[in-house]
């Protein structure tokens, strides 16, 4: 299904002019679709900053940034574990304190299918905490930074938010009873996505400028299942990696990138794939079911969400 917004082709990065003068934050850029992301952005003059885990694999991914792109390509990286709310609220004052403009912030970074129950240092079940709270703090404290140049927010989702139980499960969100991976990490992704539309909801409300997008890298080869996925996970995605249903991490990277620069986007939409179960193909909005922005519910977790980062938006 090709995506009449786009042509037969979908969205590419061709369609990119001149991003000088622009700034990008992506979580998550020092490997896969997150890396993808910073190369294109650089190739077309923009500024990145990426907000990773590790130092070592940051300055790396620094390093071979540079050598494609030029030693004055202008990227860098603030460390930060999305795991430890106090280690992104420093990550989040360091960009304030560093990063004039921000053009868009995009949550790219994820865990997925850790396949035994794992707590965050602030005591959330691991992929809520790290997927959800974390880049909830980490947007909210940005925020002003991002509407002064009339910038986005970027969630990248999942597919996943299909699975599960389809909703929040708000009286064991920690998973204390029958901890699976796949339903954890599928209420992780959708808790993102409803974190998203209730965003655009509350700017629209508010009068604010910060445009709201939600896409998925649809299935492509990245180290997200390798680096959290139990073996037998990692070695089904091994195998799948080699089929036809599994696309690079630089198309992967597409939507992201897509979501952080395209104008004319929809705000109540998921862009990604539009080919075989929108897991590959051309790139432009797929399709979004209602359970993702159930009102009721996304009002319910966003008040949650508050509570437990003890991070208030304000407004």
């Amino acid at each position: 299904m090709a995506d009449k917004t786009f042509g037969a082709k979908g969205w590419t990065p061709a369609q990119l002019g001149t991003l000088t003068g622009k700034t990008y934050l992506i979580t998550g850029a020092n490997a896969g679709a997150g890396f993808q992301a910073a190369r294109i952005l650089l190739s077309k003059g923009a500024r990145v900053v990426m907000l990773n885990r590790s130092a070592e694999k940051s300055t790396a991914a620094v390093e071979d940034l540079r050598r494609e792109f030029g030693a004055d390509a202008d990227v860098g990286f603030i460390r930060m574990d999305l795991a430890d709310l106090a280690s992104v609220r420093a990550a989040a004052t360091e960009a304030l304190q560093t990063v004039p403009r921000i053009d868009a912030l995009i949550c790219n970074a994820a865990i997925a299918q850790v396949p035994t129950r794992k707590l965050t240092p602030d005591g959330f079940e691991s992929q809520l905490g790290t997927n959800h709270y974390g880049h909830f703090v980490l947007a909210g404290m940005l925020f002003d930074r991002i509407e002064a140049s009339q910038g986005r927010i970027v969630v990248v989702a999942s597919l996943g938010y299909k699975m599960g139980l389809r909703t929040i499960r708000f009286d064991d969100m920690n998973w204390d009873n029958g901890y699976s991976a796949n339903p954890a990490y599928s209420q992780s992704k959708l808790a993102q996505m409803m974190f998203a539309y209730e965003l655009q909801d509350r700017v629209k409300a508010a009068g604010r400028s910060v445009e709201v997008y939600v896409c998925h890298p649809g299935a492509s080869a990245t180290s997200l299942i390798k680096t959290s996925g139990g073996l037998g996970t990692r070695i089904m995605f091994k195998l799948m990696s080699m089929s036809p249903l599994v696309q690079s991490a630089e198309k992967g990277a597409y939507p992201e990138v897509m979501c952080a620069t395209q104008d004319g986007l929809e705000p109540r939409a998921l862009y990604g794939p539009t080919g075989r179960m929108e897991w590959v193909g051309p790139v432009g909005r797929g399709t979004l079911e209602p359970h993702a922005y159930d009102k009721a519910v996304m009002t319910r977790l966003w008040a949650r969400t508050e509570k437990d980062t003890g991070f208030s938006w304000g407004w």
